[in-house]
Order: C-alpha cells, then structure tokens, then sequence
C-alpha cells in the first residue's frame, strides 16, 4: 500500500496525528530531500527506513519501487513541504500503483495555496492552479491565454523570479489587476501583500525576497 502523506509547509506543528502514525508504522519513507525530511521525522521520533524520491531519479526507480509494494511492502510519500503531487513528484508513482491495483491512500493535509487563496480576499468560488509557469518555452503563449482567464488565478514563484513574474503579470493582464503574495505562510515572518499588481510589484522591488511564493491574481472582470 501507498500513503501520500502531506507535511507542513513550514511550522512542524502542522501536521496531523494520523500522518504521524502512517509514518511510524510503514515499511519505507520516500522523501523528495531525505536531509529536509529529517527533521520533521526526527522532531516526531519517526524511526524509519528513508529513502529519495524526487523528479532527477523517480523514472529509475519507479519500477523497483511498484514491484515493491505488489510484493507486500507499505510506503509514505512525503516531500519537502505540503501534499506530494501538487508541484512536487507523485503522480507517476500514483498512476503505476493504480495500474497494478496497489492500493493508494492519500491524507488530508497542508498545502501552500489554500492558506494563500482564502487569505488573499480574491473570489474563492472558482479558481484555476497554474503552479509554476513555464520558465522558456511557452510562458507567453501560456500568459496571454491566462489574461483572458475569469477565475482567480493560483502560481508558485521562486523568490529570485518573483520581481519578474510581477512584471510580466502587469504587461500581460494589466497593472491594476488585483493580486495577494503570500510568503513563509505558516512561519514567524509570514507576509501577505495584497493590492493591484502594481503596488505589490512596487513593494517586493526593492527588497530581498525569501521564502516560498504563493500569488494569487484576480481574474479578469473578476
């Protein structure tokens, strides 16, 4: 059996009693960064074989690990910050399993863009998830088909891109567009910045981003 375990995206206390027990009990962690999940498991005693899983070696090991647990073993998932699948590795691992009627278990669980779109005060009743854009080929074609989307808008940005996202967002839906960047949500220094496209572009340009990067962008006559 599988497990896709979410874990905390940043505050350790956010995870739940059953996903600590799941990982107590199973034969084999996989981690997108075994030295990043070591500390979640150390801080809840979680002594267990663990082993990487992540987008550079799961081709490889797919098949190893499938033949695995058809042969009995259970396993978690887990990565380095929320629900594994959502921009993290799962879903080749998930699709095998189905294919070869292993059964998969995914637990309810932390993820970065829920906190952001329900604290962001841009309509919630319907939304699209873009993650992150593509970084080359295609980004304008996907833009310029995003500027006519009407449904709130969800993205992840690295820290060092964000600037430059911002401003491709004012080019390409304009610079009143609304939109809330969260950042270190769940952590000490959360920020939630919320105004048009251009205040908040305004806002970051002149510091030293750090954190993971939600943005939540209105959608157009939204």
């Amino acid at each position: 059996m599988l497990y896709i375990v979410p874990s905390p995206i940043g505050n350790l206390a956010d995870i739940t009693f059953r996903a600590i027990e799941i990982l107590k009990t199973v034969d084999l962690i996989l981690a997108e960064d075994t030295r990043t999940s070591s500390v979640l498991l150390n801080h809840y005693q979680v002594q267990k074989p663990v082993s990487p899983y992540h987008q550079h070696n799961e081709h490889k090991i797919l098949t190893h690990l499938v033949e695995q647990l058809a042969a009995g073993k259970t396993m978690a998932l887990i990565t380095d910050a929320g629900t594994p699948g959502i921009s993290d590795p799962a879903f080749l691992l998930v699709r095998e399993c189905i294919k070869n009627d292993i059964r998969v278990e995914c637990l309810p669980g932390a993820t970065a863009f829920v906190p952001a779109l329900v604290n962001s005060g841009l309509p919630m009743n319907s939304f699209c998830f873009e993650g992150f854009l593509p970084l080359k080929k295609g980004r304008q074609t996907m833009l310029k088909k995003l500027a006519e989307e009407e449904r709130t808008m969800i993205f992840y940005e690295s820290p060092m891109r964000l600037v430059k996202t911002l401003n491709e967002f004012i080019r390409y839906f304009g610079a009143g567009r609304q939109c809330c960047v969260s950042r270190e949500l769940s952590k000490k220094f959360e920020e939630n910045a919320r105004g048009s496209l251009q205040e908040v572009h305004d806002h970051f340009n002149t510091k030293t981003v750090k954190g993971e990067i939600v943005i939540i962008v209105q959608g157009k006559n939204n």
